[in-house]
C-alpha cells in the first residue's frame, strides 16, 4: 500500500519533499557549505574523443550517403572546434578545487557542482576529481543524453525527477556560476539565476561568469536588452564574460574571498545545518 501511494498522483507531495530532504541530509553529512555551479552543453567531448569521432567518420565515409555524410562531418568538425570548452571547464574546475581545498574551514567550501551528466558537466567533475576534491552531480531523469558521469563523488551523486527541485539545489548553495556554451537547458539555467539575482531573491552575492565570448556573442545580444529598455544598464554588471580558465579563476577567487571569506556579509545567511525551507 505504501509503494502504491508513493507512486500515485496523491504521493506527489511526498516525492517532492523527499527531493528536498534527502539532498539536505546528504549535504549535512558530507559537510558541504557552498558550491560553484558549472553549466554547459552535454554534447561536447574532450579534444581526443572529438578528434577520434571525426577520424572515424572520415574512415567510414563510403558507407554513408553524400548528404548524410556532409551533415555528420559538419557536426563532427564542430565537435572538434568546441572541444576546447570541455578542456577549459576541466582546467577551471581543477584550479578552483585545488584552491578551495586549501581554505581552512570546518566544512567544504565552493564545491564544484554540475548537472551530473556528460559534456561540460563531466569535464568539471573530472577536473575536481583530478584535483583531489569532492564534486556534486545533480542528475535528472531524461529520455536522452543524461546519465551520471563517473567522476562525481559517489555520496554526492543525486538523481532528481522534478526539474524545479533540482534547480532549487543548484541555486540554494551556489556562490558562483560558470556558464559554458550550451543549448536550451543552459540558457534556461542562466536566465533563471540572473532573474533571481536581478530581483534580489538570493540571500547572498553570486558571481556569474559567461565563458566563451565568441559563442555567446552569436547567441545572445545582452546589450540589446539595455538598448530596448527591457533591463537596466547596471543589470549587465551581474555577469562577467571571460575567455580563458585563468581569468575565470581569478575572478572567482577574488570575488569569493571578497564576498564570502572576508568581512561578515550584510545579510545573515543561515548555515545549512540550521536551514528551514
Amino acid at each position: 500500500m505504501t509503494d502504491h501511494l508513493l507512486n500515485s498522483p496523491d504521493g506527489r507531495i511526498l516525492r517532492m519533499l523527499a527531493e528536498y530532504q534527502e539532498p539536505l541530509a546528504r549535504f549535512r553529512r558530507e559537510q558541504i557549505q557552498d558550491t560553484v555551479v558549472f553549466f554547459g552543453s552535454a554534447r561536447f567531448q574532450g579534444s581526443e574523443a572529438a578528434a577520434q569521432t571525426l577520424s572515424a567518420l572520415k574512415e567510414n565515409h563510403a558507407s554513408s550517403a553524400a548528404e548524410e555524410l556532409q551533415q555528420d562531418m559538419k557536426r563532427a568538425q564542430a565537435g572538434v572546434d568546441m572541444a576546447r570548452y570541455y578542456e577549459d571547464a576541466r582546467k577551471l574546475a581543477h584550479m578552483l578545487t585545488k584552491w578551495s581545498t586549501q581554505i581552512p574551514a570546518r566544512r567544504h567550501r565552493f564545491v564544484v557542482t554540475t548537472g551530473g551528466g556528460p559534456g561540460i558537466m563531466e569535464a568539471a567533475n573530472l577536473g575536481a576529481y583530478e584535483a583531489g576534491g569532492k564534486s556534486i552531480g545533480l542528475n535528472i531523469q531524461l529520455p536522452f543524453e543524461q546519465y551520471p558521469n563517473q567522476y562525481i563523488t559517489p555520496a554526492l551523486n543525486f538523481q532528481f525527477h522534478y526539474f524545479f527541485m533540482r534547480k532549487f539545489w543548484f541555486a540554494y548553495l551556489a556562490k558562483g556560476l560558470v556558464i559554458f556554451p550550451g543549448g536550451f537547458g543552459t540558457m534556461d539555467e542562466l536566465f533563471e539565476i540572473l532573474t533571481l539575482a536581478q530581483t534580489d531573491k538570493l540571500a547572498k552575492k553570486i558571481l556569474v561568469i559567461i565563458y566563451g565570448s565568441e559563442y555567446w556573442k552569436r547567441v545572445i545580444n545582452f546589450q540589446a536588452f539595455v538598448d530596448a529598455g527591457t533591463v537596466s544598464p547596471q543589470d549587465l554588471d551581474l555577469i562577467k564574460v571571460v575567455d580563458n580558465p585563468e581569468e575565470a579563476f581569478e575572478f572567482l577567487r577574488d570575488g569569493l574571498i571578497k564576498y564570502h571569506l572576508g568581512a561578515a556579509p550584510k545579510k545573515k545567511v543561515p548555515e545549512i545545518a540550521k536551514t528551514r525551507p
